[in-house]
């Protein structure tokens, strides 16, 4: 039996019928048509399908979308604002950090996630932020170099680290 869920998604709010048990993932991806998400494990240790929620990377493969109802959720492709790409965003572009892309907007998420919570990180911090993020490609070092580069721009004033999370959103 579907219920409605309310959450707003990327700054709009958004009103779904979907199962009670059916994952956040499957209602972004399929009832809302986004694609950043993406399955990688179900069971929520590999990081592909990660959102912000109240500033933190959440799996959403593992998230029963019953528990998101009343929240703000942010995707990858609600970080840009206005045109502009959030500095993490740029950031993954300027480095190259992106292989097969398959990993690429968890780790975006992640590491927005971590310069919300500390804008400027060293290194070790920011492995320790993508730990719960797999990329099979072994893109990792230009990944942590993406996430510094984000940073230094981000204390540099270039942009403020969750700026372009969305109207609404946590970041």
């Amino acid at each position: 039996m579907q219920q409605e869920l309310h959450v707003t998604v990327n700054g709009a709010p958004r009103t779904i019928r979907c199962e009670p048990d059916a994952p956040l993932l499957d209602v972004l991806r399929h009832d809302l048509g986004l694609s950043g998400p993406r399955f990688g494990c179900g069971v929520g240790l590999c990081g592909a399908c990660y959102v912000l929620m109240a500033g933190q990377a959440r799996s959403s493969c593992d998230f029963p979308a019953w528990a998101a109802e009343g929240t703000d959720v942010t995707t990858v492709e609600g970080l840009a604002a206005g045109g502009t790409l959030h500095a993490v965003q740029q950031a993954f572009i300027e480095e190259q950090a992106a292989q097969c892309g398959y990993c690429t907007s968890g780790m975006i998420v992640s590491a927005v996630a971590l310069l919300g919570r500390n804008p400027s990180p060293d290194e070790d911090q920011v492995r320790e932020a993508l730990e719960g993020n797999l990329c099979r490609c072994g893109a990792h070092r230009r990944i942590i170099n993406a996430v510094l580069s984000a940073a230094a721009a981000v204390s540099h004033g270039a942009a403020r680290p969750g700026a372009s999370a969305g109207p609404g959103a946590a970041g």
